[in-house]
């Protein structure tokens, strides 16, 4: 590209990094009850003598994630009991989404590296009219069929005889 700014017409060089993520889904979470461990007890503080005499305070112990809710806001045990398990349900929720934005996040930065110009693929000459694939150090004089996705397969070959050497040493090396 010339920039406007460009005085004695230097052709200036652009990087960019493409990344391809599968469409984020929204989670589900499933709280089985064979997977909880529901305990009850008398609540503390204030309440007289009903708050001496019943256990209605909640402690909701989900067993695979170690998370456990406790409530004792309301005088019925049932009511403690179903706001633990909306609240259980909000952090199982918020751990899952953390996770698969967590694996999500590790997916692009894999693929998208340090977008430096030094981690290129494919570098695009149009004033030259060349493509160049540094992944297997091959290069092309025709841009124009290149773009039209004529001279791919060109390229796609020779990445495909690359993955294979690659592998073969690495079985090679396996077995030594």
């Amino acid at each position: 590209r010339v920039p406007v700014t460009e005085r004695s017409g230097r052709v200036h060089t652009s990087a960019a990094s493409v990344v391809i993520l599968p469409q984020a889904d929204e989670v589900d979470v499933q709280i089985r009850n064979d997977e909880l461990r529901i305990d009850t007890y008398r609540s503390g503080g204030a309440g007289g003598q009903h708050a001496n005499t019943t256990s209605s305070a909640v402690r909701v112990t989900h067993i695979p994630t170690g998370i456990v809710v406790c409530i004792q806001d309301q005088r019925s045990q049932h009511q403690n009991k179903a706001r633990a398990m909306q609240v259980l349900h909000a952090k199982l929720y918020e751990q899952e989404r953390m996770r698969v934005t967590a694996s999500r996040s590790d997916m692009r930065q894999e693929q998208i590296g340090s977008g430096d110009r030094s981690e290129r693929i494919r570098t695009y000459n149009f004033p030259q009219g060349r493509v160049t694939d540094h992944r297997v150090g091959l290069t092309q004089h025709s841009i124009e069929h290149f773009m039209e996705g004529e001279g791919l397969n060109t390229f796609l070959d020779a990445l495909l005889v690359k993955q294979e050497i690659d592998s073969l040493e690495l079985f090679k090396l396996s077995t030594q």
